[in-house]
């Protein structure tokens, strides 16, 4: 399997190196400009191709996309704590699975990280996810796509439980619709991907609403329904 990624990473580099090429030669002739030097010996080559290329204004990297076959089920996901977690901490892995439908919340006991991670991917779970703590308070999630990953660390901060906001009512099982805002980078598109692969896909009619908001870098959640 190694093999065989390492390959496709080479092949996606020589199609990218391609696609460069002839985006330049298409500026170029676009904007009535002189052509770089790296592709002047190939530029009567690449024009004649532009006739019957649809060259795309944007390329992703499919050998990196693990969430490309995302859509053909719904994500299973195991919810643990660190070792030996506080009252605090453990209400919230609870709370926290209510957020994501389809997901099941396991004691973390003396299991190792590894022995975890084996036992999901042999029972076909699609999401690992473990929250960390310091000195009783929630402060870190961390979300490994599985069996390839990818993984993200997430900080928490000022950590509101459920049962601490008076009058809330018990939260609905519905599948959510989802909002994300302010996630235009790079980076921003790819934490858009590890998060909204988490939910299953929503029915029209579902009145739920999960948010995410991303200002300066800090990402603002809450759940609307």
């Amino acid at each position: 399997m190694r093999r065989e990624f390492i390959y496709g990473k080479m092949k996606e580099r020589k199609e990218k190196s391609k696609l460069e090429k002839k985006m330049q030669v298409k500026k170029s002739l676009t904007e009535n400009k002189v052509l770089p030097t790296t592709v002047q010996k190939e530029a009567l080559r690449i024009q004649d191709s532009l006739e019957w290329d649809d060259v795309p204004e944007n390329q992703t990297e499919d050998i990196d996309d693990e969430y490309r076959y995302a859509l053909v089920e719904d994500p299973k996901i195991v919810i643990t704590t660190s070792r030996d977690p506080s009252v605090k901490l453990k209400q919230f892995a609870k709370e926290l699975r209510l957020v994501f439908p389809n997901s099941q919340r396991i004691n973390r006991g003396n299991y190792s990280f590894k022995a975890l991670m084996d036992s999901c991917k042999k029972n076909g779970i699609t999401d690992f996810i473990m929250i960390e703590e310091t000195r009783g308070e929630p402060d870190g999630l961390i979300i490994s796509h599985l069996p390839y990953g990818p993984t993200a660390r997430f900080a928490i901060h000022d950590t509101v439980m459920r049962h601490d906001i008076p009058d809330i009512g018990t939260m609905p099982q519905e599948y959510p619709h989802l909002a994300f805002h302010n996630f235009k980078s790079k980076l921003g598109s790819r934490v858009t991907s590890i998060l909204k692969h988490l939910f299953p896909v929503p029915k029209e009619e579902s009145k739920r609403l999960i948010s995410f908001l991303n200002c300066d870098d800090w990402i603002l959640f809450s759940v609307c329904y």
